[in-house]
């Protein structure tokens, strides 16, 4: 299984259930949050990465984590593939994800 959004640059990008699973070997408390990590990666804001400028970390803030967390970070990892025509289309997908607190710059 696997789940495809839109991120809010146009971005095409996929979660596998196998990454899911993945997240959830060391976070189980994140289980009932699927849908507030597509989320994150529909309408988060986003940072590149400075040492691998191909991943792209995503965070979003839900209070409904509070008090230990107030955010999800989801890393996306930006490739291209070739498709069976020979061209290249997007190929980006979920890398991992959790959650954390974040304190406001305010």
């Amino acid at each position: 299984m696997k789940w495809t959004v839109q991120d809010r640059f146009g971005n095409t990008v996929y979660f596998t259930e196998e990454r899911w699973r993945h997240i959830l070997e060391s976070r189980p408390e994140l289980e009932p949050l699927l849908d507030q990590f597509l989320d994150t990666l529909r309408t988060g804001r986003r940072q590149q990465d400075s040492l691998v400028p191909n991943e792209y970390r995503y965070f979003k803030r839900f209070d409904e984590m509070l008090p230990e967390n107030n955010h999800l970070v989801v890393v996306v990892v930006f490739k291209t593939r070739l498709n069976e025509q020979g061209n290249y289309v997007p190929n980006n997908f979920v890398l991992t994800g959790w959650a954390q607190y974040i304190h406001s710059k305010r």
